[in-house]
């Protein structure tokens, strides 16, 4: 009897992670949703703003392309970048200098070889130091050496040294060009910044190559950047807004052809399923619902349970403003949920929390007594600002607040980068480099003039890179920060971690069969690194 108990828990597990996305689909589920909410605020004075949106959303993690059409507003120099949250969204600090082997505030390289992928930024920008002063030099040279004929001294033989690193720039390559152009906007040299970016705008292409994809969106966060100081006007980017159908139907193209949805899916489902495996009553928070598509597995795991299902209730946090990608509100969601658990003959409850995660309050959540309960964090903690932004640290304040209620275990799924506090020519770094290989990741799996890939780069992406270069302060929503640091903030507010037992990473390991071998796994210092050669991007970790 108790082996064939065993059997039946395993195949119940055994489902959570091996459900059909296509299942989804039957009860009318998208698989993702997306946040709206302004990135970048208007900062009140005269004059115009631009403003980029990627459809009628507005704050999110992955984010889209900006792409309204310019706005009158009351300042001339604030400029507007909106994102979508997705529970994928994606700054380089100190920490991306110290060993990976030893550090697990840097997983820049995988684990297991020791690389680095920022070692490369790092030469560059010696290399571009280096023609610096080297121009310098010539540029005193050139001044020193001016023509005189007749007692009158004529103009220098050279111009600038500004002047000569545009000259140069037909010899950089993109990378290259793009480092020296984040360094002269953060140097403020104007001049410099826009003759690179007409050289960049020779060299970009949305359907090209990795590098020259990523850098079309890159350059014109920097555009963007510049325009915030009223340096420069920003010429918007000519893309149409899609409507909820469409971006749906980008999410779902994203979660086919990479793993990370369903990294973050499957980690969490299998790592809750097991902490509640003999429980009777469960309740489940998950604080970015989308379309509730990861709870249809769970639910039907559920119902294999040897000597019935238990009773579960699903509270949904989630921005009010999801409607357009949804197609309706959280109501819909527990609708189609309730659906499902009904043809499996499972007891369920569903709660709506139309709230962002900065309003969360304990009476939002509805927890009873006696009820085993599970929080979820999928790609979500990233978008609440820390003590860096405001003094009311909603990061730390929400993780205290959880505590408060003693979980059975938390999942957190999060973007291995860091984007929250480094200035921002580190910052900028950081990023080209995470987003170099997730865009390498997707060129693998698609043609370069597919238009799908296109569309979802464009409407899923890019508007998280355009917020991460162009905003500071309470407007830069996309502050990832290191798996080393999470831990941290999560020991501070009282959790101990969880270690995660086999059965997660046989799930992940499972799916990547399906994908490029590129991809790797690697468990360490208690979190599951998912990464892309020698690139860590996602981690999963379960606390309590």
């Amino acid at each position: 009897m108790q082996a064939s108990q065993a059997s039946q828990t395993s195949e119940a597990i055994h489902m959570l992670y091996h459900q059909p996305f296509q299942q989804i689909e039957s009860y009318n589920l998208s698989p993702f949703q997306v946040l709206n909410s302004n990135v970048c605020a208007d900062n009140s004075s005269q004059g115009a703003q631009v403003s980029f949106q990627a459809c009628n959303e507005q704050f999110a993690t992955l984010e889209s392309l900006p792409m309204t059409d310019y706005v009158n507003s009351d300042s001339p120099s604030t400029v507007s970048v909106s994102s979508n949250r997705s529970p994928f969204s994606p700054q380089c600090s100190q920490s991306y200098m110290s060993d990976v082997h030893h550090s697990s505030d840097n997983t820049y390289g995988s684990p297991l070889s020791g690389s680095s992928g920022v070692d490369d930024s790092n030469e560059l920008r010696n290399v571009l130091r280096e023609l610096e002063i080297k121009l310098m030099e010539e540029s005193e040279i050139d001044d020193s050496s001016s023509c005189s004929v007749n007692n009158v001294v004529g103009q220098p033989v050279f111009s600038t040294r500004e002047n000569r690193v545009v000259q140069m720039a037909h010899t950089m390559d993109l990378k290259q060009l793009l480092l020296a152009c984040a360094e002269a906007v953060s140097n403020a040299e104007i001049s410099t910044a826009q003759g690179l970016m007409n050289e960049l705008e020779q060299r970009v292409s949305i359907s090209g190559d990795p590098i020259q994809r990523l850098s079309a969106y890159m350059m014109e966060g920097l555009r963007a950047r510049l325009l915030s100081s009223g340096s420069i006007i920003y010429k918007k980017l000519k893309c149409k807004e899609p409507t909820g159908p469409e971006l749906m139907s980008y999410m779902h193209f994203l979660y086919q052809i990479c793993p990370y949805f369903k990294f973050a899916y499957m980690s969490a489902n299998v790592v809750i399923g097991e902490a509640m495996e003999h429980e009777n009553r469960i309740h489940v928070i998950d604080f970015c619902l989308a379309q509730g598509s990861q709870w249809v597995s769970f639910i039907q795991a559920l119902a294999h349970r040897p000597g019935g299902p238990p009773f579960i209730r699903v509270t949904g946090v989630d921005d009010s403003q999801s409607v357009h990608a949804r197609g309706g509100g959280l109501d819909v969601v527990g609708q189609r949920l309730a659906n499902v658990a009904a043809s499996c003959g499972v007891p369920f409850e569903f709660h709506g929390a139309a709230l962002s995660g900065c309003e969360v309050e304990l009476e939002n959540l509805k927890v009873r007594h006696g009820e085993a309960l599970a929080v979820n964090f999928p790609y979500m903690l990233h978008h609440m600002p820390d003590e860096s932004v405001n003094t009311m640290n909603h990061r730390d304040r929400l993780l205290r607040l959880i505590k408060s209620l003693s979980p059975k275990v938390v999942t957190l799924v999060e973007q291995e980068s860091n984007t929250n506090t480094a200035p921002f020519y580190h910052r900028f770094c950081e990023t080209l480099e995470y987003y170099t290989a997730m865009f390498e990741s997707i060129d693998a799996t698609r043609p370069r003039n597919d238009k799908q890939r296109i569309s979802a780069e464009e409407h899923c992406i890019a508007r998280d890179i355009v917020n991460i270069v162009a905003c500071e302060g309470a407007d830069r929503v996309e502050r990832h920060e290191l798996f080393g640091k999470w831990r941290l903030r999560l020991a501070m507010a009282g959790f101990v971690p969880c270690p995660l037992s086999f059965s997660v990473g046989n799930a992940i390991r499972d799916m990547l069969k399906e994908y490029s071998s590129n991809y790797w796994l690697v468990d360490r210092d208690g979190a599951l690194y998912l990464g892309w050669k020698n690139r860590a991007l996602a981690t999963c970790s379960a606390w309590r």
